[in-house]
């Protein structure tokens, strides 16, 4: 490669740092049980721990999700939590409310027909944008699991002006560096309906929030999961671009529904594609979107740090290939309607081995220039495993497997 274009792909990939979540350390599991890790992480400092290891493999993961009840403690301040982070130079990135575990939120939270689940969603919300405050974060995100299960079960337009009305509350108590990220999702845990649904309902929750505010404090948060089969997600992306109206995305892939697997495990095609969108609209407006790019996995068979590893190593090739793409060529093809050139210009560099590119940089930066192979011959995930299965021993901790 001409070393001028090879010089802005090591900027761009300088500049590409995807977020981990703590969650996704830990033991987890389906609807139906959990299946335990010896190396799973089970504080928020063994998470933090392990968000550190791949940041140093891939020099790209510099911040973690945290997820408020799950990585606070009672009593605890916020702070602490953040010298935690620290202590394994990573920060804490967005902020992540809980409103769908609690019984108070069985009927829903900020659209509840029981105003106490309500009042309850509302006091919890804002204890997170206090903590944002406090750590400095710069996204609120929320997924709410907010839906209902049969016809006439509620009231649905009264359920969106309820959620209208909370978002707006919540982005009204945001310090002014602090962007609300709000995420859609067609089933789960409803499935008669689901009162965030799809990206266009996230829109409107987030043009709504921001209304009063001059600006737009609230963006849609694209999960690469949360669609139905088939569904374009790059057009989704690109519209959502064009309307500054795009936050940031929860990598993963999928077979079926929301499988919270590896990002290319299923279609390395597809992530190309929405990458794709996103160097066309810089390319298109002469300016990069300000995007929060995150991995949303919680991997119930795969060693949990190695899956993660995976998902930024392949993030940064499948980010590098679409650097690739000759715009201004694409751009002349277009224009006279030759589809099948076009079409070639984005396989060609989708099938362009840019493994040696990544390599190069990992290089230039010191950083190791095969992460995974790098984890895997070190034992470290033994050795953790070995000083975590002790740890819990010697805390009485109790793993229970069953959902009933």
């Amino acid at each position: 490669m001409k070393s001028q274009r090879m010089s802005r792909i090591f900027e761009a990939l300088d500049s590409f740092e995807i977020e981990l979540p703590s969650w996704g350390f830990a033991d987890t599991g389906t609807r139906f049980g959990k299946f335990f890790q010896e190396a799973s992480a089970s504080t928020t400092e063994e998470k933090f721990h392990d968000a550190g290891l791949v940041h140093q493999l891939t020099g790209a993961c510099p911040t973690v999700a945290v997820h408020v009840l799950w990585d606070f403690q009672a009593g605890q301040h916020p702070r602490e939590v953040v010298r935690l982070a620290r202590k394994y130079k990573v920060g804490i990135g967005s902020i992540n409310p809980n409103l769908f575990q609690d019984q108070c939120y069985k009927l829903g939270s900020f659209c509840s027909p029981d105003a106490a689940a309500r009042r309850a969603a509302m006091t919890h919300a804002l204890d997170c944008v206090d903590i944002g405050r406090t750590v400095k974060s710069k996204y609120l995100t929320f997924w709410l699991g907010d839906g209902t299960n049969y016809p006439g079960q509620d009231n649905i337009v009264r359920r969106k002006r309820d959620l209208q009305k909370a978002f707006r509350r919540v982005a009204e108590k945001m310090p002014s560096r602090m962007t609300m990220l709000i995420e859609y999702k067609p089933f789960e845990p409803a499935f008669y309906h689901t009162d965030i649904a799809d990206w266009g309902m996230a829109y409107v929750f987030c043009k709504y929030a921001s209304s009063r505010m001059g600006g737009r404090r609230a963006k849609v948060l694209v999960d690469a999961g949360h669609h139905y089969q088939s569904v374009n997600i790059e057009h989704i992306v690109a519209f959502l671009l064009d309307e500054g109206m795009i936050g940031g995305f929860h990598f993963n892939d999928r077979k079926y529904a929301d499988d919270d697997l590896t990002l290319g495990s299923i279609d390395p095609y597809g992530a190309f594609r929405i990458f794709n969108q996103i160097v066309q609209n810089t390319f298109d407006t002469g300016k990069a979107p300000k995007l929060a790019y995150m991995i949303d996995q919680s991997h119930n068979l795969k060693p949990k740090i190695e899956a993660m590893v995976q998902s930024v190593d392949l993030a940064q090739r499948l980010f590098v290939k679409a650097h690739l793409v000759d715009r201004k060529t694409l751009a002349r093809v277009q224009h006279k309607g030759d589809i099948v050139a076009a079409e070639r210009l984005l396989q060609d560099a989708y099938e362009t081995d840019v493994r040696h590119v990544v390599r190069d940089w990992r290089a230039s930066r010191k950083l190791p220039l095969d992460p995974l192979g790098e984890l895997r011959s070190s034992g470290v995930i033994n050795r953790l495993g070995r000083q975590r299965s002790a740890a819990r021993k010697a805390r009485g901790e109790v793993q229970v497997a069953s959902y009933a």
